[in-house]
């Protein structure tokens, strides 16, 4: 017998936001623009300033976010100006909380760990 066949998982709408968010965020210039982008709107101009790669590198990124639905980028003749835009980070904050049952088993297990550990040293 050989092994069972899987056939490749359907890609939906929610699994590809899924993957262009995390493709996104897998990168740390992104991760950076990102983080300064909080809380303030900046030029394309002023968020390539604070890094040793040239202006188009930094807008492939915006680019990149942008696709991800993080970042949203508004044009006024020239100028380009950015803003966060938070909101798919929850939907993957979602995705990855469905596994937070597992974490809770081992920390669960530890707490148990600890407890019996301090009753042996005569504490509980």
């Amino acid at each position: 017998m050989g092994k069972p066949a899987f056939a490749a998982p359907v890609q939906d709408e929610a699994s590809a936001r899924l993957d262009a968010l995390f493709s996104a965020l897998s990168d740390p210039v992104r991760r950076s623009i990102l983080e300064r982008l909080d809380g303030a709107d900046m030029l394309v101009s002023e968020l390539a300033a604070g890094y040793a790669i040239s202006l188009q590198a930094v807008s492939r990124h915006i680019q990149v976010l942008v696709s991800a639905g993080l970042v949203v980028q508004t044009r006024t003749g020239r100028i380009s100006r950015c803003r966060l835009d938070a909101g798919p980070i929850a939907e993957a904050a979602g995705w990855i909380n469905r596994y937070a049952k597992y974490w809770d088993a081992q920390f669960r297990t530890l707490a148990d760990h600890l407890l019996e550990i301090e009753r042996r040293r005569g504490g509980g």
